[in-house]
């Protein structure tokens, strides 16, 4: 039904504009980012990830927690020794490879979804300050960052976790901290480069207080590079807990992380090499497709790498 406003506009035309403006840009997203295979590869198998996370109590053919007293170490059913309950083998303790694997799914999820939201929060509430602001407030959050960022991630997330006291919560409150840096130095630079352009000054001269300017005039165009980098920073979270875990500094047995898992089979990986493979493997092909669907945004969002 056309509606027509008092000034003559019709809404109805407007809206169907708008909804065929956002289709097009869907559309023009999308055809830039499938032209990078690896982008498609890798989202499919983070797809797959986040399906096997969410229903994992369904496809888990065990309790990743129950021990099973006469199947220690015992190898994947392929290998000779194998028994067709444990596909991917057992662990020390008798425990199931693949169920602990698929549940671990969740955690990783888990993880980089609360490091990621808790980072990307953080940096870009400081980002704006920075940026929009100026002056010594600038100075004073930039010199923080700066330290932040001269220590080695790691070593630096270990060290807050080493104060806060080992545990899950901990070692992700430490990780989002050491990654709010880099969306506090992406939101600063592209704040600057927005905060005197046209529709910015036209906004402020039509009255527009700070908080508006910067949250809904400024932010809405400086989310490009803040979504790609929330994605490495996604993968980056999965690994640092993962190392966190491994270090006895993150999760806690029987827990079923994957760095905890390589943690717990260490010793065992000269005489039982599935124990150290799988969990390692599970580790490495999550951080690639993620880093993978990273680049794809890139090209996709970045106008100066689309190709005409």
């Amino acid at each position: 039904m056309t509606e027509i406003t008092p000034n003559g506009v019709d809404t109805a035309a407007l809206d169907k504009e708008s909804r065929n403006a956002s289709r097009a840009m869907l559309a023009e997203f999308w055809y830039y980012f499938s032209q990078n295979k690896g982008a498609v590869v890798g989202l499919a198998i983070f797809l797959a990830l986040v399906i096997v996370a969410i229903c994992a109590p369904l496809i888990a053919p065990h309790d990743p927690s129950l021990q099973y007293r006469d199947s220690f170490l015992t190898p994947p059913v392929w290998q000779e020794g194998g028994k067709a309950a444990f596909l991917l083998g057992t662990d020390a303790v008798g425990r199931d490879i693949l169920s602990r694997l698929i549940f671990g799914a969740q955690y990783s999820l888990f993880i980089g979804v609360i490091v990621v939201g808790i980072a990307l929060a953080g940096g870009i509430t400081l980002g704006l300050i920075a940026g929009y602001v100026g002056g010594m407030v600038d100075t004073l959050i930039m010199r923080v960052m700066d330290i932040i960022l001269a220590f080695p991630s790691l070593l630096l997330a270990l060290v807050l976790v080493a104060v806060l006291g080992p545990g899950l919560t901990n070692a992700m409150i430490a990780i989002a901290l050491v990654l709010q840096p880099h969306f506090v130095r992406l939101t600063r630079a592209a704040v600057m480069a927005e905060r005197n352009r046209d529709y910015v000054v036209a906004a402020r001269v039509a009255g527009a207080g700070h908080l508006r300017l910067m949250v809904k005039t400024i932010l809405p165009n400086c989310l490009a590079p803040l979504i790609v980098q929330a994605t490495l920073s996604f993968s980056s979270a999965i690994l640092d807990a993962a190392a966190l875990g491994f270090l006895g500094m993150g999760a806690q047995p029987p827990t079923p992380e994957w760095g905890t898992m390589l943690a717990e089979a260490r010793e065992f990986i000269l005489r039982a090499w599935w124990v150290v493979t799988f969990p390692g493997l599970a580790i490495l092909i999550t951080v690639l497709a993620i880093n993978l669907v990273g680049d794809g945004l890139r090209d996709a969002l970045d106008p100066k790498l689309k190709r005409s």
